[in-house]
């Protein structure tokens, strides 16, 4: 029996877009299944490591934004900062991103479908989807791509045991109209959250906010010294948005022709910052594995492409909740050294 469609790609987020446009440079025939229009945003810190741009430049995307050189970590008065030698970050609002690679997509001839995955059949040489909004489609591949809540993970198997209670964080968003003072994205530690500022374009700054559930952000935002100040009577540019729990756990990242990639594969938090650069490697990864028929090597290519992020960030997360928290800035403060050197794994 013929397949409807060789890959189909379940959520049309950055990462399900940059695996689309993989699976077409590949010559691969591919259809998106997405049930929001328009430009998607998601509360995000929107900064792209320079391994994330490297990714976008080698997809034929190059979002606007505002590039930024490296990383500062801040508590009160103390301060450290690296400067990437990898190359520049960029800050982009999420929706630019999406426009970008959106476009992109479409002048590759990747079809979009609006609807909504609600079940997923395996048999030996194919999945068919079925939902709302779309009639039956079989496909030679599934790749789930839908987020943090991944319906496709659910579907296929692959959940993992739900974190719960005061282990889970969340993350919210807010955009200022103020120039950015800085080259660098601030990463502001209080004992309560981690107030990240990134600039996204000349007059425009995201601060994304980390930490436990039903944070306030206005009432937060002032129990950041320092960033509170600078943004005190700056105009909002968008309205607060929230995302989590973070932490999702995954048994495994692919079941038969179905595989996950993204947030949707399994996710620590978003301390450090890379989450897209994980999952553009991700994205990569799974259609390389399509081509070459075997689901087995994603898993291990999987493995390797998120050591650096699972252990490092693991471990800065356990950090952030123990009694340890207030000695995350001194020790960086004291060790510059091994500072830049983290942030240098985790930006390639």
């Amino acid at each position: 029996m013929t397949a409807d469609v060789g890959v189909l790609i379940v959520g049309g987020g950055p990462v399900g877009l940059a695996a689309a446009i993989e699976a077409r440079l590949a010559g691969l025939d591919v259809t998106i299944i997405e049930p929001r229009q328009g430009s998607i945003d998601k509360a995000c810190g929107e900064g792209l490591m320079p391994g994330a741009v490297h990714a976008l430049e080698r997809l034929g995307v190059q979002p606007v934004g505002h590039d930024f050189a490296g990383i500062a970590y801040v508590s009160g008065t103390l301060r450290v900062e690296h400067a990437f030698r990898s190359g520049t970050g960029r800050g982009v609002r999420r929706t630019v991103l999406h426009e970008a690679l959106f476009r992109r997509a479409g002048e590759l001839g990747v079809t979009w479908i609006a609807g909504k995955v609600a079940g997923l059949e395996q048999g030996d040489a194919g999945v068919t989807a079925t939902g709302v909004g779309f009639p039956p489609i079989r496909a030679d591949w599934v790749v789930g791509c839908d987020g943090l809540h991944s319906t496709v993970r659910r579907l296929a198997g692959l959940a993992g045991r739900e974190v719960t209670g005061e282990r889970r964080r969340f993350g919210i968003r807010r955009h200022f109209r103020v120039a950015p003072w800085t080259d660098l994205v601030e990463v502001h530690w209080t004992p309560e959250v981690e107030a990240y500022v990134t600039p996204v374009d000349a007059g425009t700054v995201g601060v994304a906010l980390l930490g436990p559930r039903y944070l306030d952000f206005t009432s937060t935002l002032t129990r950041v010294p320092g960033l509170a100040d600078r943004l005190d009577g700056a105009d909002v540019a968008s309205t607060v948005r929230g995302a989590g729990p973070l932490r999702q756990r995954t048994k495994r990242r692919t079941a038969g022709r179905v595989l996950l990639a993204g947030d949707a594969s399994g996710y620590v938090d978003a301390l450090t910052g890379e989450g897209l650069r994980v999952g553009f490697t991700q994205a990569a990864a799974a259609i390389r594995s399509i081509v070459g028929g075997d689901a087995q090597a994603y898993e291990r290519e999987w493995m390797r492409a998120t050591r650096d992020f699972r252990v490092l960030t693991s471990g800065l997360v356990a950090a952030a909740r123990s009694p340890l928290r207030s000695r995350v800035v001194p020790a960086a403060v004291a060790s510059p050294s091994l500072f830049g050197m983290i942030v240098e794994r985790l930006a390639r």
